[in-house]
């Protein structure tokens, strides 16, 4: 491994790594949810148990892999403290 490499993975641990003084990942707030309607982009409409609805879409490793989402599937749904309107479908149920 080359000095350059090293001190790469050196300063991307010293980042983020919260036990070296690193930054944390964002607070979020994950609710189950059911999907009401596909819109377009990879965009969601989400209800969940509270009768709230918001505009979800997918996360990145379900988009790499594929996973398909319907019209009635139960979905866990990451809501950012800043904007609870919006979120992150990071999970469906089977």
């Amino acid at each position: 491994m080359s000095s350059y490499h090293a001190l790469q993975e050196f300063r991307w641990t010293e980042i983020d790594d919260p036990d070296r003084g690193g930054r944390l990942k964002e607070e979020t707030m994950e609710f189950e949810g059911t999907v009401l309607e596909c819109l377009s982009n990879g965009m969601f409409r989400v209800e969940l148990p509270n009768e709230h609805k918001v505009i979800a879409h997918i996360a990145g490793r379900m988009r790499k892999f594929r996973i398909r989402i319907l019209p009635g599937d139960q979905v866990k749904v990451e809501l950012s403290p800043y904007d609870l309107t919006r979120g992150r479908i990071t999970y469906r149920k089977k």
